[in-house]
């Protein structure tokens, strides 16, 4: 059977505006919102605390294991600055959220990110890592890159998603409905 609820990858450098995405995409399409490092922190998947990070260290096994029967099930938005662990199986859209980098650094200082955590997070979004981990990981056709500077952005950006959810879900229920009838 066809999953007919989409599972969304919402990814990017921390301070890109995830969370506001997919708290707001949560409200607009009904789907549920897995904030990974909530999920890492609430359930232990993670092998302790980095110091110099100050940040869960993820077992990702136990992540995938935790996550696998729920999001297989569909409907889900995944809150996460990585994607790549994810099967190709699991996902149907990865939205790679992208901003300017004088934006970013003022977020990752508000925030009070270590020197070195900034500037990690800082040099990842101008190298375009994690869209170039998504592009290597997803077909190409489900990867989108979006910008999220300012908060129009995320409104525009929610309401493509949404559109792209309605499109999505009208064709896995026609496709259920069509395989239904040839059987």
């Amino acid at each position: 059977m066809l999953r007919t609820k989409p599972n969304i990858i919402i990814t990017g450098t921390p301070g890109v505006g995830k969370t506001s995405h997919c708290e707001l995409l949560a409200k607009t399409t009904g789907l549920k919102h897995l904030s990974i490092n909530q999920i890492v922190k609430d359930r232990t998947c993670h092998d302790g605390w980095d110091e110099q990070y100050k940040s869960w260290i993820v077992d990702e096994d136990k992540l995938l294991d935790f996550l696998e029967d729920e999001v297989l099930a569909g409907g889900y938005i995944i809150d996460w600055h990585a994607c790549d662990l994810f099967p190709r199986s699991w996902i149907d859209l990865v939205a790679v959220l992208r901003t300017d980098s004088t934006k970013l650094y003022d977020r990752l200082e508000a925030r009070q990110y270590p020197e070195n955590k900034m500037q990690e997070n800082l040099d990842s979004e101008i190298m375009e890592v994690l869209l170039e981990e998504a592009r290597e990981s997803y077909d190409e056709e489900i990867v989108v890159e979006l910008r999220s500077d300012e908060v129009e952005d995320i409104e525009a950006n929610v309401e493509r998603i949404e559109a792209w959810v309605i499109d999505w879900t009208s064709y896995r229920v026609a496709k259920e409905e069509n395989n239904k009838l040839v059987t």
